[in-house]
């Protein structure tokens, strides 16, 4: 059997186990000596040979008093054990005895008189060191006092888990009497699922032997304080007395509540600083008003909400200011992100669609006052102000639906929408804290969506008044066959410079053109207008090439900060020339019928704008089903690639001369642009017909 399981001794019989002495008694080392009615030592007991020195042989038989106490005391020592066998009464108390080696020594003493079975007194003297049981006197004392007025529950339990002892402060913990704790089993008291780990944990120390320190942290309610939740640290010790034998073990509970609660909001305030910190790195990525709104959806669902919705004024992306006057608020939704499965999908608007919100729901009172909501605990009244119809309340109602907040979405002054967020399956209802932090990202968000919208606003113009200047294709072009495309920058809202032209000129001739002035939006846009109607001026004036572009690039000169490339080809079919002039710019594909591609080798000259230099035409020869390429470089350009091993990919795409041209056109676009690509593309491709004159 192990230490751990002795048992303990039977009710009021002698306990079994060691057989070495223990206990108080034995630490006191009580001595005990008889002396007759004569003042004899006639017994005389082991401890007294150890407190006084002498063996039983050299005291017994002895005159106590000349023995054992010094000669100035004799008269008082004579007369207290002459009271002591007349009177019956015990005496006690502190004093000094003389040790077999001479030296005084300060002892406990108790004198009682006792009687045999013949009538004859004797009076028994107990002795023990004083010093020894002054300190066993202030160990209890202190062990007492602090064991009752310390702040930290104690108690012991016995081998079996059952309380033995249990302090005030574990009294209040517990809310439940010492007394009824006595004798009961550790989980009668403890109940809980939750305490099953330290009584584990018991069990292994009373084992072991090894302590427990602050190793087990327990949160609950008690009965004493069941409105509210508390943590407790655990440490345990075995209890052995001196020979070793397990007693039972200590259980120290200290209330670490206020500790707990700090690190869990310190805890939760780093949780809020990361969200913080995620919503600046993932929110506002492309200037694209539903891909922001998106991403602020994914960024406050699951970590702070079951269901998140973002919708934004119709009005803000109409480009018009919200009104703040009474009725109802259209909204369109551009976000919704749930973090399960749930019916309360069916309750939101799904992204694109437009909703009007009467003026006694919260979303229209978010965005009239600018102010967030908290409906920390949403009753049915709560969801019928939430929701847009009864249908959508009842649906809300249905998924769980106990907490609800509104951040409104404000920029620069101007109320644009409002963040929307709901808890079902997550039972914590939102705080002022996560209300602040919806806050705090609806307006990081809010500024990247309104700058997406002005973003929008001038592509949508600068765009606009692209398209409007590039040319529809003539509906006859002697000698040739044309096809085009423009595509805008897809990876921002500024929009380039990049344009091409087909002008059909005297002499059934044919200008081609394509030109890119660096830069982007309006401005780019507008230069590039005012370069391709003097194009248009010039070729229309028969001139070469090289002279056209001469002109052009006096033009730009005068115009502030841009400069542009042009490539300006005409076409005479009578002679099936092509002549040809360029500005810095990439060189043409020439594709002859039946043969390979080639990169045309011309003068490459400076860009327009420059200045100073002349530009030089060269002539070459087409027959029918020649193909001539022009194209910026936009469709070529990467940041990941040399750009001659691009142009050779562009040669490779067009080894296929025989393909339609539209064809041709989107094969192009479709292998060499990226969705992302920072820079438009202007692409011309003319293919060189049968040519009747009298036709």
């Amino acid at each position: 059997m192990s230490a751990a399981e002795v048992p303990p001794a039977a009710a009021g019989g002698p306990e079994a186990g060691s057989s070495q002495p223990s206990g108080l008694m034995d630490l006191l080392a009580v001595a005990a000596v008889l002396v007759d009615d004569e003042g004899r030592i006639v017994l005389w007991s082991p401890q007294a040979e150890e407190l006084y020195g002498y063996s039983p042989e050299e005291a017994l038989g002895e005159y106590a008093a000349p023995l054992l106490i010094h000669q100035e005391h004799w008269d008082l020592v004579i007369k207290k054990f002459a009271d002591v066998m007349e009177t019956g009464r015990s005496w006690g108390g502190t004093f000094p005895v003389r040790h077999k080696d001479g030296a005084a020594r300060l002892v406990e003493l108790r004198t009682m008189r006792l009687t045999d079975d013949h009538g004859e007194f004797y009076a028994l003297g107990l002795a023990t060191d004083s010093p020894t049981l002054r300190e066993v006197e202030r160990d209890v004392a202190l062990s007492t006092r602090l064991i009752s007025q310390s702040p930290i529950g104690l108690a012991i339990l016995d081998t079996e888990l059952r309380y033995v002892a249990v302090n005030p402060a574990m009294e209040r913990m517990h809310g439940i009497p010492a007394k009824d704790h006595l004798g009961r089993h550790y989980r009668e008291i403890m109940t809980a699922a939750k305490f099953e780990v330290p009584e584990a944990a018991m069990q292994q120390v009373l084992e072991t032997g090894v302590p427990m320190v602050d190793q087990a942290t327990v949160v609950g309610r008690t009965p004493s304080d069941p409105e509210h939740k508390h943590a407790w640290s655990i440490s345990l010790y075995r209890l052995e007395d001196p020979q070793g034998r397990v007693l039972g073990v200590a259980d120290l509970v200290v209330d670490v509540t206020d500790r707990y609660q700090a690190a869990m909001e310190a805890a939760e305030a780093r949780r809020r600083l990361a969200l913080i910190a995620d919503g600046s790195a993932r929110i506002g990525t492309t200037l694209e008003v539903g891909q922001t709104a998106r991403e602020l959806a994914e960024v406050t669902v699951p970590e702070l909400a079951d269901l998140g919705t973002v919708d934004v004024l119709d009005s803000v992306l109409g480009e018009h200011r919200p009104s703040r006057g009474e009725g109802p608020a259209l909204f369109r939704a551009l976000a919704v992100k749930a973090a399960y499965p749930t019916e309360a999908l069916q309750a939101v608007d799904p992204p694109g669609r437009t909703a009007a919100y009467e003026a006694g729901r919260l979303a229209t009172e978010c965005v009239r006052t600018g102010r967030p909501i908290l409906v920390a605990h949403a009753d049915r009244d709560d969801l019928a102000r939430i929701a847009r119809s009864d249908r959508a309340a009842a649906l809300l109602a249905g998924a769980g639906v106990h907490s609800y907040l509104l951040a409104p979405l404000i920029a620069r002054g101007h109320i644009l929408g409002c963040l929307g967020l709901s808890r079902a399956g997550n039972p914590q209802p939102f705080d002022a804290d996560d209300l602040a932090l919806a806050a705090e990202l609806a307006s990081r968000a809010a500024v990247c969506i309104d700058n997406a919208r002005s973003h929008q606003s001038v592509r949508n113009a600068a765009e606009t008044l692209q398209r409007s200047l590039l040319p529809d294709h003539p509906p006859h072009l002697p000698g040739l066959e044309i096809a085009s495309r423009y595509r805008p920058a897809q990876a921002t809202y500024e929009i380039g410079g990049d344009w091409y032209d087909v002008l059909p000129l005297e002499g059934d001739k044919t200008a081609l053109v394509v030109g890119d002035v660096m830069g982007s939006g309006i401005d780019a846009a507008a230069t590039m207008g005012r370069l391709r109607t003097a194009t248009s001026a010039f070729s229309d004036l028969d001139l070469d090439p090289a002279d056209v572009l001469q002109h052009l690039d006096k033009i730009t000169s005068g115009l502030e900060h841009y400069i542009a490339t042009c490539v300006h080809a005409v076409y005479d079919p009578h002679r099936g020339e092509c002549h040809i002039a360029t500005a810095g710019h990439l060189p043409p594909v020439l594709v002859r019928h039946g043969g390979h591609p080639v990169l045309l080798d011309l003068p490459t000259g400076t860009p327009l704008g420059v200045g100073g230099v002349p530009f030089e035409t060269v002539t070459f020869g087409l027959a029918p089903g020649d193909q001539l390429v022009l194209y910026t470089d936009g469709l070529v350009e990467t940041r990941h690639h040399p750009i001659d091993e691009r142009l050779e990919t562009l040669r490779g795409l067009l080894d296929a001369p025989d393909r339609p041209l539209e064809e041709t056109c989107d094969r192009l676009l479709a292998a060499l642009r990226r969705p992302d690509d920072p820079d438009d593309v202007a692409l011309l491709i003319a293919r060189v017909r049968p040519f009747d004159p009298g036709a």
